[in-house]
């Protein structure tokens, strides 16, 4: 795991433009850090496509999900989950909120649920947990995570998990870092794509929550390799 210290609004363009590049964030999707200076504030783009974030497009807010300082700029309708999160998670220090396209479908199953099944992903344990918003604000919601009781509803959701589905909607995913999240964001994406692979084999193994654990542990301290890489290809 990378210093928190010595990431920063550069570190946080990057991040966009590498969830872009790997297919975690389309035109839609957003990403943000929490702020070294005030841990009660983070960093968000303005509303704006992750690919096109610059560092001039960097806004603080606090954690009502509210810019700092009063700015005309539109912002993400859904930086309440950026917000909650942070308030709530105190291990918490980024956040990536994605449309995945693969994980997408395990909101929406009622039988099968995203599982760890890839030793890259253990991270997601073995029991990833779907939000759905119609079980507190009813059916008749747009999905958004609008306002900052939803986006406490959804934390709740994730207390004890680093990823959390969305119903129709996509996936939250939380790191101790910025690589951290971008890595989770990543190849909770992978992951779902090889579970679904797997399925079309026939019965699937998924790890075990000590397997997953265990790679965990062995994987978080190599992550940097993985971002040095990413950040090298968005130059390129």
């Amino acid at each position: 795991m990378a210093n928190i210290d010595s990431f920063g609004p550069a570190q946080l363009v990057q991040a966009n433009h590498i969830l872009f590049q790997y297919g975690v964030v389309d035109g839609f999707g957003h990403v943000s850090m929490r702020c070294k200076e005030n841990p009660e504030h983070f960093w968000l783009s303005k509303n704006r496509a992750p690919a096109l974030v610059k560092s001039s497009d960097l806004l603080k807010f606090d954690l009502t999900g509210e810019p700092v300082e009063t700015t005309s700029e539109k912002l993400y309708l859904e930086r309440y989950i950026h917000a909650s999160l942070y308030r709530t998670r105190l291990d918490v220090n980024a956040v990536v909120h994605s449309h995945s396209h693969t994980i997408v479908p395990f909101s929406i199953s009622v039988k099968t649920k995203l599982q760890p099944v890839w030793h890259m992903a253990g991270f997601l344990e073995n029991d990833v947990p779907v939000f759905d918003t119609a079980d507190k604000f009813g059916d008749c919601t747009d999905l958004l995570i609008s306002s900052l009781e939803m986006a406490d509803a959804m934390s709740d959701c994730m207390a004890n998990s680093n990823v959390v589905l969305m119903r129709g909607h996509g996936a939250t995913i939380v790191g101790r870092d910025l690589p951290e999240a971008v890595y989770r964001a990543i190849y909770s994406e992978l992951n779902a794509r090889i579970q679904l692979q797997g399925i079309a084999l026939g019965e699937i193994k998924s790890l075990s929550r000590d397997e997953a654990m265990a790679t965990v542990e062995r994987i978080s301290p190599q992550i940097k390799r993985a971002w040095d890489l990413w950040c090298a290809e968005i130059k390129g």
